[in-house]
């Protein structure tokens, strides 16, 4: 296997997955993430979208699986992830066209380790919120097209 190919991975179980013209893959932008990973426009779209919705986000910044729009560090982490979905069929020098690729965006409150052990802090309303939020935003623009999970995953999916 080359350096440049992932192994397939398993459906994300959270999340809205859409398809959309709105979001362009930029040169070189695999290079900050892994190989063949994208998504900064949308995560600076979504950084813009959470903003006028009262959102006071902290960082957007790469990982490895894509990008963080954190919203928030204290008292614990509230953040979306987004990114593409795994296109097994794309070519490693080259980047799939942006109307073809699959987006996934997913709302997460992480707690850091020592708050996990000695603190009870409920991250569920601050989370739904988050989430309820993101399905507006997501819903709300006219050239995003959600996808149900069930559609992607070609099984049953509770979700949608």
């Amino acid at each position: 296997m080359s350096s440049r190919q992932r192994p397939q991975r398993a459906l994300p179980t959270v999340g809205y997955w859409f398809k959309s013209p709105l979001f362009e893959i930029e040169p070189g932008e695999d290079e900050e993430v892994n190989p063949g990973r994208y998504g900064r426009q949308l995560a600076y779209w979504l950084k813009a979208q959470l903003e006028r919705r009262g959102y006071t986000v902290a960082d957007v910044f790469p990982e490895d699986w894509g990008w963080c729009v954190m919203c928030h560090f204290r008292p614990y982490m509230l953040w979306v992830g987004c990114g593409n979905m795994d296109d097994s069929d794309a070519r490693p020098d080259s980047p799939p066209l942006k109307e073809s690729v699959v987006w996934h965006c997913f709302p997460v409150a992480e707690l850091p380790l020592l708050a996990r052990l000695f603190k009870k802090i409920d991250t569920a309303p601050d989370l739904a919120r988050l989430d309820s939020v993101l399905r507006e935003i997501l819903e709300g623009e006219r050239g995003i097209a959600l996808i149900n999970a069930s559609d992607l995953s070609g099984g049953h999916d509770s979700r949608t």
